[in-house]
């Protein structure tokens, strides 16, 4: 069993404008995609974003939310033409999301290629804000997920699944995963509380603001475990699980690890392998106080009544992962799968010696080796603005000024995904992915694509009297081998369709 399966990562960036605290942060943002389009030479009114399938309000418990009940952030499927929205060569989205600029990665079908379309993501803000800061106050963004004050911002995850999987045993046996998962993959963040109100450094920048279990919003009420049911694909055949509580990472590994070991439990879950309860008690509580707990000592309480460490509890998905890989796989898993493992073992191990032992492959320990220094040169308390401003930069998008960016350019950190690859993918979309058809049609053909989504192209082609809406329901469909020869020999958009046409008469 592997940890491929298609797979990608939402981004929303920390947005300022420096020297105006006042400054609107959607009009901010919208300036960010709209100077990176314009340098790519991106119409945003000719690659707009189709909602023509979007469903935000269907829960995967089997209703759907009325939309009178509601909140205003959860429409995501009403088109607002104040805000910018475009979609990108690499297949990616770039748009305004509840005031941030937000980078939703293309499709893709393994970690790895998740850490470096992710990774694209930064360099994509980083075009950005280089183009505004010729406009002065120009703006700066954070790949962080709070501002420190009450408010926090997503980096959301999403794999796909079997539809068959029962809901409840995601819910089942992925809570306590996610509970203690933020030991290895969590990012950091100076001050306790949803205001930080408190003194004092904890592991996961998300963990404070969630308040429920189970539940379909993402912007109030987070829950362990969101519940949107919107597969953008063929809906009787696939789920996509859409993860709400995960950090933005800088760290490889960490990233790395956040994807695969998810999509190896979700895997162990489809495959009902997972038949031993590790149900959390208090399980929103427990997220807390393992993000807030430093020495990784503290006893996470099972429903059962055992209790265990969460490194002991990510050891036990760990062994279980082995086995169920081993079982599967004899000994030659693909790769990816072995890349994971690797990782997932080498990290528990350096946690359980010594956390600092971990810092050159997960955020939060990187972080505070940095903030220590800091503290130890001049003697600062928790409570310092100073560490508060260090941790900001930390997750500065500029290379320059970014003190993950430094750690990188200095050894500090392991780097998994060469430059160049990253750099390829701000262009380039992946291949094995519909992401393919979605951004080379983008690329080869930019005056006729007027919208795209996850799961359709629409062309507007001259001579055609209506819109043509090209349907991509399945994710594994229009790769660079499916359709790669069919795309390059068509001269012009009406050539490709009706090529596309006469290929699905023909089948």
């Amino acid at each position: 069993m592997s940890v491929r399966r298609v797979m990608g990562v939402e981004t929303e960036y920390g947005i300022v404008v420096p020297g105006n605290p006042a400054a609107n942060p959607m009009v901010a943002s919208g300036d960010v995609v709209t100077a990176y389009a314009a340098s790519r030479g991106i119409r945003p009114a000719r690659a707009s974003w189709d909602y023509a399938d979007e469903a935000p309000l269907r829960d995967a418990r089997g209703f759907d939310m009325g939309r009178g009940l509601a909140h205003p952030s959860q429409l995501t499927d009403v088109e607002d033409p104040t805000l910018a929205n475009v979609v990108l060569t690499n297949g990616a989205r770039l748009y305004v999301d509840h005031a941030h600029p937000e980078y939703s990665s293309p499709e893709v079908t393994s970690p790895r290629a998740a850490v470096t379309w992710d990774r694209a993501g930064e360099l994509v803000m980083r075009e950005a804000v280089n183009r505004l800061a010729t406009v002065p106050p120009g703006v700066n963004l954070y790949k962080n997920n709070t501002d420190g004050k009450g408010a926090s911002y997503g980096t959301h995850e999403n794999y796909l699944m079997a539809r068959s999987t029962p809901f409840a045993s995601i819910v089942r046996h992925l809570t306590p995963f996610f509970v203690v998962r933020q030991v290895m993959c969590g990012s950091g963040r100076v001050g306790i509380g949803v205001d930080s109100r408190t003194a004092g450094y904890q592991i996961a920048q998300r963990s404070d603001f969630f308040e429920v279990e189970v539940g379909l919003e993402t912007t109030l009420k987070r829950p362990i475990i969101n519940t949107r049911d919107e597969p953008h694909a063929v809906a009787d055949r696939y789920r996509r699980l859409h993860v709400i509580l995960g950090d933005a990472n800088h760290c490889d590994v960490a990233n790395l690890l956040k994807m695969g070991t998810t999509s190896l439990v979700l895997a162990m879950i489809e495959a009902d392998a997972l038949r031993d309860d590790l149900s959390v008690r208090r399980p929103v509580a427990t997220l807390q106080e393992v993000s807030h707990d430093l020495t990784l000592q503290g006893k996470v309480e099972l429903a059962d009544g055992r209790r265990m460490t969460a490194l002991e509890l990510l050891w036990e998905y760990h062994d279980r992962a082995a086995r169920f890989v081993a079982e599967r796989s004899g000994n030659a898993p693909d790769p990816d799968t072995a890349e994971v493992m690797h990782w997932w073992g080498t990290v528990l191990d350096h946690l359980g010696q010594d956390p600092m032992e971990a810092r050159r492959e997960v955020d939060w320990v990187a972080k505070l080796a940095v903030l220590e220094g800091y503290r130890d040169r001049d003697s600062l308390g928790w409570a310092d603005p100073r560490l508060k401003a260090v941790d900001l930069q930390w997750s500065d998008v500029r290379a320059d000024r970014g003190l993950a960016h430094r750690l990188v350019a200095t050894d500090r950190l392991e780097v998994l995904v060469d430059e160049a690859d990253v750099v390829r993918a701000v262009e380039e979309p992946p291949t094995d992915t519909r992401a393919w058809f979605r951004g080379t049609c983008l690329r080869r053909f930019p005056d006729d694509v007027v919208a795209a989504s996850w799961d359709s192209v629409i062309f507007d082609v001259a001579g055609q009297r209506t819109l043509q809406r090209v349907p991509m329901l399945e994710p594994l469909k229009g790769t660079e081998e499916g359709v790669g020869d069919l795309v390059r020999s068509a001269p012009d958009a009406a050539s490709l369709l009706a090529a596309l046409a006469a290929t699905a008469h023909d089948a």
